[in-house]
Parts: C-alpha cells; structure tokens; sequence
C-alpha cells in the first residue's frame, strides 16, 4: 500500500522533473482537487492549504459561483481579442471601477504584466503631465521588494537568485529601505521622479508589515512632491488582510476599518492581480484615474487575452463573493484569533521568535538562521500533519488559508501548527 502510493506521488513529481523546467522547488506534494480551504493528493490525502495559492485563492477553492460564471461564459464566448468590442469587458470594466472607486481600469492577465503596465503609465504621465524629460523618469521601490520577474521587475530587485546571470538590467528606478519616510522623503525630492512603488504589506520578505502610518505618510510626501502613488496590492488585496485593501483599508460591506482615516491612503495607481480571479483564470488590473490614465491613447499598450470575456466575468464573480460571503471581516476576525494563539504559544518556546501579518496574511519566524532548512523541514511535517504551508526567505513560514475558512477550522489549524513545532523544540 506504502509503496503503490509513493509510486503515484513520485510519478508526477519525475514527470515534471524531467520535462519541466526547473524554476521552482515545490513541496514533494502532488495534488489533484480543491475544494474550499481543502486540497487533495493524488492518494486521496486531505490537507488544508494554508498558502492560497500565494493569495490568489482567497475565495476558496473552485467557489462554484466563480466555476459556474466561467462555465457558461466558456460556452458562449472566450476570446475576440481587443479588435473588437465584447458584451461582457465594458460591464466588467464598470463594475470594478465603482467597486474599488477609480474612474478607469486597464485590464490585463498576470501580476507581473499589472506591474509593467502601472510602471509604463507612471513614466508616460510624468513626461506627459509633469514635465520630467523623456527617458530621464525615475520610479522609487523598495528594498526587499517582489514586484514579478519580468527583466524590468528583477532589475530593482534585491534577490540575486531572481537577477543573477539575467542582465543587462533596466535603468529608472531608486531604491530605498522599506518602511523609511526619511528615505522616501529624500528621495521625491529630486524633480525626475514618476511615483513610489510599494507593496502594502511585503509578502515575499516575510510578511514584513510595516509601521502602522507609514502608508498615510507616504502618500502624503507624495502629494507633496507631485509624484504618483503605486501600490502593488496583487497578493494584499481583495479581502487578504481584513480589508478590501490593505493600502486604503476600505471594508466591502461596512464601511472603513478600525483607524482608516488616520492610518490607511489612497494610492494614484492599483495594482490587482490574483483572488481578482479567485484562483480560477488569469486575471490582472491596473486602476487609475482619468487624469493618469488617459494618457494611454490607442495602440500604446495592451495584450490579445487582457479584458476577455471569461475574465470580465470571473472578476466580477469573484468579488461578488467576496461582499457576499464577508471576507474581509472574516480575515480580520480570524487574523486576530490566529495571531493571540500563535503568540501565547510563542511566549512558551524559544523554537519561534515572533508572529505577524494582518487579517489572513501571517508568517512565523523561526529561531534559525535564513541558510538553514529548519523551515523546510517544518513544512515537510505539517504537511505530514494534513497542512501545506511553504517557507520564505530560509527561516520564515508563511501562513495563508483561504478566507472562506471557519473559526473551527482554524482552530484545528492552529493545533497542527502548535503540535508539529513542538517537535522542533
């Protein structure tokens, strides 16, 4: 029996293996259905998935009004290209703009393509609108950042394993340390910058949250200076961190969050990507308004499957659900209940130093070094546990779970986290 089902596993993993090509290192794990907070393996294992699909699976697994809505759609009509119109982008493109208040959105397919589009609309808009000379824009990122891995993108990355050996490198942008106004401040002062780009929350780096203000700040020092306000909420969006978005902290069903007026902005450029779709299609925007977003002008930018019917569609369905069902309240809810446990626990171990995040979007940090594999070998434990988790950056763990999971859920959640570090200790 043991062997029939490491022979099944194994199968799959060799396939890729062989076939494949190797730019990612998967938890030894094949999984073959999704249903909700839960994931299947090949041998029929159950596990709860605590990373979401990096976010994208917010909604849960296979929501059927997400999977019925692209159905019928995908039995109608899938693609015309942008050549001509479609009865379900303009419908779409209304729904998401009011849903998230900008007056237009640029839809596109990946994550990686919303950044390249926000940069390219930052640029033009600052040699169209403020006066900076053509090709002298800079745009201002952050240290630790992950933005994609387009050659533009990696090119103000800090990650040698995502730049090494992929140069020459895409001139145009400053780097500054992460949750640094004095920086940032510094840095706007000069007369050719396009915007600031930042992620909410820096998910890759840990789930490193920054100081409370820091995204009213910024903002603010970018009013002041004239440059745009970019914020990548393509793995912190839609509902992920107890908020509609974790820049704004705008709630769908009521109203602001605790503190939003005192603590949250409101970027000039959105970036959304990821649960935009539920995990069930590619489905990427960029939001603007229209004194930004006009400076796009026909044949300037675009992409043969960006704005298709089965994505306008989807995108709709997908944040219906997330009104609908509460997620963002969940995610807040749920986020506390799970970071006080987790911290009780902490305060009995020395195997974990500290817990963070915000809503449903936490990581762990375990007492080792970034270089060692105690990480790894805690996520090949909880997943032995019936959980999938995966590490970050060596030493963190990041913890994710769909947001349609229940407090009684969690809770066995939390038990098998707590259960298999004690392991460690």
């Amino acid at each position: 029996m043991e062997t029939a089902m490491a022979k099944g596993t194994q199968h799959y993993i060799n396939l890729e293996d062989k076939h494949g090509a190797h730019n990612y290192h998967p938890l030894p794990v094949v999984l073959e259905k999704g249903d909700g907070v839960y994931v299947w393996d090949v041998e029929g294992k159950r596990y709860y998935d605590f990373l979401s699909a990096y976010s994208a699976v917010n909604q849960g697994h296979c929501h059927p009004a997400i999977v019925n809505a692209m159905n019928e759609q995908a039995q109608t009509l899938t693609l015309t290209s942008r050549a001509f119109h479609n009865d379900k982008l303009g419908v779409y493109e209304k729904y998401v703009t009011e849903y998230f208040d900008f007056d237009k959105v640029l839809p596109m397919n990946t994550g990686a393509e919303a950044v390249e589009t926000a940069i390219k609309i930052a640029r033009k808009w600052a040699y169209e609108k403020k006066g900076v000379a053509e090709h002298d824009a800079q745009i201002i990122v952050c240290e630790n950042n992950f933005h994609g891995r387009t050659t533009t993108i990696i090119s103000f990355s800090n990650d040698e394993g995502a730049r090494k050996n992929f140069g020459p490198y895409t001139p145009g942008f400053i780097k500054i340390p992460y949750d640094d106004v004095d920086a940032l401040e510094t840095a706007l002062q000069q007369d050719n910058i396009a915007g600031f780009l930042v992620e909410p929350i820096q998910g890759e780096a840990g789930v490193y949250t920054p100081s409370d203000d820091f995204m009213k700040k910024a903002q603010a020092l970018c009013n002041k200076h004239n440059a745009l306000f970019i914020a990548d909420e393509i793995q912190t969006g839609i509902a992920r961190t107890g908020a509609l978005l974790a820049v704004c902290g705008k709630c769908s069903c009521e109203g602001h969050c605790e503190k939003q007026e005192a603590t949250y902005a409101q970027p000039d450029i959105l970036i959304l990507g990821k649960a935009l779709s539920g995990g069930a299609y590619p489905v990427s925007a960029v939001l603007a308004n229209d004194e930004i977003m006009n400076v796009i002008k026909p044949g300037q930018h675009g992409s043969t499957f960006g704005g298709n019917p089965v994505a306008a569609v989807v995108g709709m369905a997908a944040l219906d659900v997330v009104v609908d069902e509460k997620l963002a309240q969940n995610a807040r809810e749920l986020g506390n209940h799970f970071r006080n446990r987790i911290n009780e626990y902490i305060a009995t171990t020395d195997t974990v130093t500290l817990v963070r995040g915000r809503g449903l979007l936490n990581a762990i940090v375990v007492n080792d070094s970034e270089d060692s594999d105690t990480a790894w070998n805690i996520c090949i434990r909880l997943r032995d546990h019936g959980l999938l988790a995966k590490p970050t950056h060596g030493n963190i763990i990041r913890f994710a779970p769909p947001l349609v999971m229940n407090k009684e859920q969690l809770n066995e959640c939390i038990d098998i986290i707590i259960k298999t570090l004690k392991e460690f200790e």
